[in-house]
């Protein structure tokens, strides 16, 4: 029997996806996790006035979300005072990323990235027949001379750079972000994925310049609010940028009660800074388990840490690997020399008592 053939550019990719999700992970050892510290959810979960809002919202789900996303929207601007026409909300950032690479890249168009950073922004490209180039992290770090001295050599028309950034959650503060925004070449756009800001120390985010179209930011509600099932990631840009946006987003695309929860949290500022305190502690708590077993943490800016198991990444996918045997979904970044670590998200009291009594097991294992 005949069948419709796939675009050339479709037929050569893998039908893959970036991650591999817990649940598969379970479906495939038929056990559940006993805690989930890999997906750098927020176990905390999001504001009680989020849930509420959300509750009432669901008797409603009959209905279509509002296509604009007005209400949450004018508040987002408000909130980080900006015009609403410098908003544009979408269905988390990998949704918003898809809608970028969209706009921006076609068969053979130069994007630039660093080797190892958030793969979902690389699936992206490779869907839209984009050439991405990479450029090696420095100390640990995505390195802004580097990202650019490649956006210059190949004509780059994007640049994805996260600050904190996953996996390693390192950081450059505002001056470094800015003065990397200001050198960025004519024809390109810098896409800035700040989805850890909240949690990170004040002076890590440069000000909001609505008026460079050379730059635009994303944010979330899935790490610091704990909403990362409900989607809602939003860009912050020049006006004709984010109107962009309009020729090919899913108009319809933003649930209804993702919407309410996510204007409920945003007035909650008093639980976000309670989060970030929690966060704060679970990070060293991690850091503390991982060097009374020898390793060493790395200093983060987010809700998780990258601990360096100090050899190379076959011995620390051997410590993923009896974390993963005894319930514990933890991740690693993919390539050297930034696999040489284990990637471990912030938890409860009880996740942390688990991993403290994990951890040395696996490393025993791991010989």
């Amino acid at each position: 029997m005949n069948r419709p053939p796939l675009t050339p550019l479709t037929d050569s990719l893998p039908a893959s996806v970036p991650f591999v999700g817990p649940e598969a992970l379970e479906r495939a050892s038929r056990t559940a996790f006993k805690a989930r510290l890999g997906a750098n959810e927020s176990v905390f979960g999001p504001s009680p006035k989020a849930i509420a809002a959300m509750k009432v919202a669901a008797s409603e789900v009959w209905q279509y979300g509002d296509p604009e996303s007005y209400d949450l929207r004018q508040a987002l601007a408000a909130h980080h005072s900006v015009a609403p026409e410098n908003v544009m909300v979408g269905e988390g950032i990998d949704a918003l990323l898809g809608y970028l690479v969209r706009l921006y890249v076609e068969r053979g168009t130069a994007v630039v990235t660093s080797e190892g950073a958030y793969p979902t922004f690389n699936y992206h490209v490779a869907g839209f027949g984009g050439d991405l180039h990479m450029v090696p992290y420095r100390d640990d770090h995505e390195d802004p001379d580097a990202l650019l001295a490649k956006a210059r050599e190949t004509s780059a028309r994007l640049i994805y750079f996260a600050n904190p950034d996953n996996p390693m959650g390192s950081w450059h503060d505002s001056v470094a972000v800015q003065r990397m925004i200001d050198a960025v070449p004519g024809n390109c756009l810098l896409i800035l994925d700040e989805a850890y800001i909240e949690l990170a120390p004040d002076g890590t985010a440069p000000d909001l310049d609505m008026s460079n179209p050379n730059v635009i930011r994303m944010r979330t509600f899935s790490k610091g609010h704990g909403m990362a099932g409900a989607r809602v990631g939003y860009a912050l840009g020049e006006a004709e940028n984010i109107i962009a946006f309009n020729k090919i987003r899913n108009h319809f695309g933003m649930c209804r009660i993702s919407q309410a929860g996510a204007l409920a949290a945003l007035r909650d500022q008093d639980y976000l800074s309670d989060i970030c305190a929690k966060v704060a502690a679970s990070r060293d708590r991690i850091a503390k388990i991982a060097r009374d077993n020898g390793l060493t943490p790395l200093p983060s800016a987010t809700n998780f840490v990258a601990v360096d198991c100090g050899k190379d990444g076959d011995y620390a996918r051997k410590v993923l690997a009896g974390l993963l045997d005894q319930g514990l979904f933890v991740r690693m970044p993919f390539v050297a020399p930034q696999d040489r670590a284990i990637r471990i998200s912030c938890g409860s009291d009880q996740d942390m008592k688990l991993l403290e009594t994990a951890l040395p097991k696996a490393l025993t294992a791991a010989g």
